[in-house]
Formats: structure tokens, sequence, C-alpha cells
């Protein structure tokens, strides 16, 4: 146990408040990780860049969940959850600030450093606040308030496609009938400058927000948080590392859809269109994440999560099967509809492995967000096929087998009872 979980009060209470704070970290991972996709198309102009070369940016990003994960255990044993939330945050402004540092000096290398560090905050605020969430409530209850709190996250990558598109691929270079000079690529430099200045003025507004809420965080948590250990511990249960293959899968296939969507739409076998109004329909996708967790979180109080997990695991693999083979609005729409089956895959899968792991929870959390590192892997691939591609159709054959893969962990759960030990003792961690 940490200082501040033996200080704070253990005496039963009310956690509804406590689970709104936290959900607020959802919403603000998910924002800033949208802002990828638009990032990509407007890196791949300015800095002139292959396909492969642009998704460095989502290698650079999602690297950090490999390397951070571990160490993040240790953080938040050291720490407790509100100062290694804080810790996080702060590691995040620190990455929003050095990217205007990199752009003037006019380095992408630099602006891949960025990207790092700031997906390293949100690395440890994925193993900090996954697990609390699922402990602020009744074990029963679990699966529904991490659906709920990944639906704010969905809202967080709804906006920042739309408004990252709006930053990001407009003027400069990017406006109507420009060509690249010294000047139309600089504005369009500044603008990835204002763009993660205000990101990183949003986390720290965030941080003095967490800090006020810090004592009830505390003392919410107190109860059923549990000590953290290293995710080096959950290796040895099998369901962990399954687990962990399934975060893998399913986000390196969500990240290189969302990723590549923006060049897909304005493809001129699929919609054709400019470039800043692909990239705002990138929301969409992520819109029907969002309303699909919403409906998933109803969904899980009357349907099993296995089950409903299979069921969103095929169809989406279908619709990737369906664009591989199709062009125009009917791939166009199969693609964003892929974010629709999308919405619960990464919360259902998280418990589903926490009530089957024999690992101690909050290992086999780490060693799940560890499993995010599939969103840097993936999307290289979708990349590289893309660029050795006449169009960007094939890339869906990386997702399709992800998805494929997914429906049998889906499968696997369904067939596998929950662990009573682990369900019994859900607070700390499920």
């Amino acid at each position: 146990m940490t200082t501040e979980q033996i200080e704070a009060a253990p005496a039963p209470q009310k956690t509804g408040l406590a689970f709104a704070y936290v959900t607020t970290l959802f919403f603000a991972w998910g924002f800033v990780t949208s802002l990828i996709g638009p990032l990509i198309a407007a890196l791949r102009k300015v800095f002139d860049l292959s396909y492969t070369e642009a998704t460095l940016t989502t290698f650079a990003w999602f690297i950090a969940y490999g390397v951070v994960s571990l160490p993040a255990a240790a953080i938040l044993a050291r720490l407790g959850y509100s100062r290694s939330i804080i810790f996080a945050l702060a590691t995040m402004v620190l990455g929003c600030l050095i990217v205007p540092v990199a752009t003037l000096a006019d380095w992408y290398p630099g602006v891949l450093i960025a990207l790092f560090v700031i997906a390293s905050g949100v690395t440890i605020l994925q193993v900090a606040a996954n697990p609390l969430v699922a402990a602020l409530g009744t074990p029963k209850g679990s699966h529904f308030r991490l659906n709920l709190s990944q639906a704010f996250n969905s809202l967080g990558t709804v906006l920042g496609p739309w408004l990252g598109s709006h930053l990001l691929l407009t003027g400069g270079i990017f406006a109507a009938g420009a060509v690249v000079t010294v000047a139309t690529r600089g504005q369009s430099l500044r603008s990835i400058d204002l763009a993660f200045l205000g990101v990183g003025a949003f986390f720290a507004v965030l941080a003095a927000f967490i800090f006020t809420a810090r004592k009830r965080i505390n003392t919410a948590a107190a109860a059923g948080a549990g000590e953290s250990v290293s995710p080096l511990r959950a290796l040895a249960s099998p369901w962990a590392v399954f687990g962990a293959v399934a975060i893998f899968f399913y986000v390196g296939s969500e990240v290189a859809i969302g990723d590549l969507m923006t060049n897909f739409l304005h493809s001129e076998n699929i919609l054709n269109i400019p470039l800043d109004r692909a990239g705002a329909m990138v929301s969409y996708y992520w819109g029907a994440a969002m309303i699909g967790r919403f409906i998933g979180a109803a969904l899980l109080t009357r349907v099993r999560a296995g089950l409903l997990l299979g069921v969103c695991t095929v169809i989406a693999a279908g619709l990737c099967a369906v664009v591989t083979q199709t062009g125009g609005t009917t791939a166009a729409w199969s693609a964003i509809a892929v974010g629709l089956f999308n919405s619960i895959m990464f919360p259902t899968i998280f418990t589903l492995t926490l009530e089957r792991s024999s690992a101690p929870p909050s290992a086999t959390s780490g060693l799940l967000v560890f499993g995010i590192i599939g969103g840097a892997i993936l999307p290289v691939l979708a990349g590289r096929i893309a660029d050795a591609s006449a169009v960007l159709n094939p890339v869906f054959y990386v997702p399709l087998a992800g998805y494929t893969l997914l429906t049998i962990f889906a499968i696997a759960t369904a067939l596998t009872q929950a662990r009573s030990d682990t369900i019994a003792s859900a607070p700390a961690g499920h």
C-alpha cells in the first residue's frame, strides 16, 4: 500500500464523484491520441514523407506503451493514484512544449520525440485509470463503468480529428491552389505548434483540476484499488498473456484504420474530397465508436460480454473485407462503420481478461496496457502496404486479420468461466 492509500479513510462511501473525475482523463487521452490521424496527413505533406515515414508518428506514440508500462506500475506504487495522474499530465504538458521547438528547428525526429513524451504520460494515465475505474464501485458493474468511461474517451476521439483537421489541414500549404514555399510551409508548421500548445494548456488545467480532487480520489480508491505490482508478474497467467495479445491486435487494427482514414477518404477511388474534409470525416469513425460505447454499456447489463464481443469482432472483420473488395461510398462508409463495432472491444477485452487472469489485477492491467504497443506495429505495416499499392484498400487486410484473431479470443472467453477469486477481489483492480 502507498502512503496515500494508508492515510486515506477506508470507510465505504459513494464513489460517483471520484468516478466522474477519473473519467475526464479518458476524454483527455482520447482527444490527444485522435489528433495523430490528421497530424499524419499534415506531417506527410509538410515534411514530404512516404506513408511508412509518416506512420512513424504512430510508432513513436504507441511504442511508449511498451517502454513505459513497466515503470508506470512502479510509479503508481510509489506515488499513489492522484499524484501519479498529476505526474502523467505534467509529462504530457512537457511533450506538447517540445513540439514547437522541433518545428522551429524544422526537425521531424523532434516531433517524434515530443509525441513519445506525451504518450509516456498517457501510458501512466492508462495504467492508473483503467483499474481505478473498475474499482470505483461494485464488481458486477465493472463492465458497465469501464465502457461508460471509454464512451467519454470516444467523445475526445470525435472532437480531436474534427478540431485537428481544421487546425492542421487548412491554410498554408493546404490552402486551395497553394504551392509549397518557405512561407506557406512555415504557416503550416505554426498551425501544428498552435494545436499542441492548446492541448498542453488543456492538460495543465486538467492537472490543476485533479489536484483539487486528489483527496476524494484517494479516499474512494483506498478500499479497493489495491497495491500495484510489476506487469511481469502477469506473464505467469496464460489469460493475461492472451488478453495482452488481444489488446495488441485490437489497438493496432483500430489505429491503422484511424490514422490512414484521412488519406483513404481523400483517395480518387474512394470519395476524392479535399484533405481537410476527409480529415473532418474521420470524426464519424470515432463518433461511431462513441455511440457504440453508450449502447454497449447498456447492452452489457443484459448480454454476456464474451458474446457481445464476438458479434462485434465478426462484423468488424466483415466490414474490412468489404473495403478490400469495393470502392467509392461503399468502401468509405464500410470503413467508417468499423468504428461502431470497435466501440466495446477495448474495455470488454480488459475486464474479461481481469476476470480470468490468475495474476494480481494491477499486474494484469499493466500487461494489458503493454499490449497497446500494437498501435506502434500494425500501422507501420499498414503504411508499408500503402506505399506498395496503387490504392489504399489493401491496407484493410491488416485489421481484417486482427479482428479475426479477436473473434477467437471472444469465443474462448465465452467458453471459459471467470475466476471466482478474481470476482471476489475485484476492488483491487477489476
